[in-house]
């Protein structure tokens, strides 16, 4: 007898001996051995319908059902999901899986599997597509991206559609973009020196006070490292990496190492020929001198030079000519210092109302909630005419 029709005879007799629960459940069994796991699906649906009484066969829509049906019916669909996109996603169907995933919206668990999965040229861009593209584990996508096809192409894909993450996951790329390009620069660095000193690979490269994973120390003490136009990675790449590293926010001890690591690619890039030193959006024009003030002032070191640095920018250089970039930079540095209500008020006396804005900086309505400085909102909404901040601000101040 064939494996099908002993399967047919196997489901024949339960269903003269077995409630159709434990039929139903035995040719789920059946389908998980054989991993067919879209029929498990079906099955799965089958068994919560028959649970609730429904027909087996019912074609009737969600919105179709009974209101005391509706949440069990939700409530097994989910279930569903989740048992059959789990089980493609371990078995390696990557895109077949997030067909059943997507609808749950647990990236935590989707991303662990996904990264347990072995990397090869069958998966690749499947993994890509799901971490990245889906949003699942944006920082692992971009791991993948950089080690199979290099910073180019991953500066690149985050150029276009970094700025349409969440922040938290846009940071955690740029972290991963930061520690990448500077481990490159400074295994160039180290090679440079090595192939100067005339050394092997195995000889180690001891800078200056034994900090021998920082990059400044290292070209500070051998200034011909730069000299005659020399450079040791892509001056755009450099640039561009420093330039989205702007998001970083001090948090745990990670993220400061990545800080510190942003300074350091600004320590070295300072130090190249002017020729590839090239310039920025104001007022980060002189790229690695200005974003070396705002990494150290989000660890909290020179704050007051930075925010000097950067007042003076936004007071100078007039909105109409240069955008809202130099007020947003100032009020957006003023909140991480800690500083919401001195932002409320850059905000409102640098920025003429109705000028467009890249929606960077926060809102009057954000830094006022974050202040608590309601009164001070209300004032600053009556003189830039802003009725629906006004009301807000009356309203909160009358629920405090």
């Amino acid at each position: 007898m064939s494996e099908t029709a002993d399967a047919f005879a196997r489901l024949s007799a339960l269903a003269d001996s077995a409630s159709g629960d434990d039929l139903l459940e035995a040719l789920a069994q059946d389908y998980i051995d054989q991993r067919r796991y879209h029929d498990l699906f079906d099955v799965r649906l089958m068994q919560s319908r028959l649970r609730l009484g429904q027909p087996l066969l019912a074609s009737r829509t969600f919105d179709e059902l009974p209101e005391d049906e509706r949440d069990a019916t939700e409530s097994a669909y989910i279930d569903a999901c989740r048992e059959v996109g789990m089980l493609l996603l371990e078995a390696g169907k990557i895109h077949e899986s997030w067909m059943y995933l997507r609808p749950l919206g647990e990236r935590a668990e989707a991303a662990a599997v996904l990264r347990q999965l072995g990397v090869g040229d069958d998966n690749l861009q499947q993994l890509i597509d799901i971490a990245l593209g889906e949003g699942v584990d944006p920082a692992y996508g971009f791991r993948l991206v950089l080690d199979h096809y290099g910073t180019c192409n991953a500066i690149t894909m985050f150029e276009g559609h970094g700025g349409a993450m969440p922040a938290a996951d846009r940071r955690r790329v740029v972290s991963v973009l930061v520690r990448h390009v500077h481990g490159e620069l400074l295994t160039n660095v180290k090679s440079d020196i090595r192939r100067r000193d005339g050394c092997g690979d195995e000889v180690p490269i001891v800078a200056p006070h034994g900090d021998d994973e920082r990059i400044a120390p290292l070209i500070t003490a051998r200034p011909e490292l730069l000299e005659g136009g020399n450079y040791h990675i892509d001056a755009s790449h450099l640039g561009a990496v420093v330039r989205f590293a702007r998001s970083l926010e001090a948090g745990d001890a990670d993220d400061e190492r990545t800080l510190q690591l942003a300074i350091d690619l600004t320590e070295y890039g300072r130090r190249l020929d002017p020729q590839y030193q090239f310039p920025g959006e104001e007022p980060f024009a002189e790229v690695y001198p200005s974003h070396g003030h705002w990494f150290r002032a989000a660890l909290g070191e020179e704050v007051d030079a930075a925010l000097a640095f950067f007042r003076d920018a936004a007071e100078s250089l007039d909105p109409a000519a240069h955008g809202s970039l130099p007020v947003e930079a100032y009020v957006v540095l003023l909140a991480r210092c800690g500083r919401p209500a001195e932002a409320m008020r850059a905000l409102a006396t640098m920025l003429p109302p109705g000028t467009p804005t890249s929606g960077w900086a926060p809102s009057l309505l954000q830094l006022g909630a974050a202040s608590g400085e309601l009164t001070l909102l209300e004032s600053l909404c009556r003189e830039r005419g802003d009725l629906t901040g006004f009301a807000a601000s009356l309203v909160e101040q009358r629920r405090g």
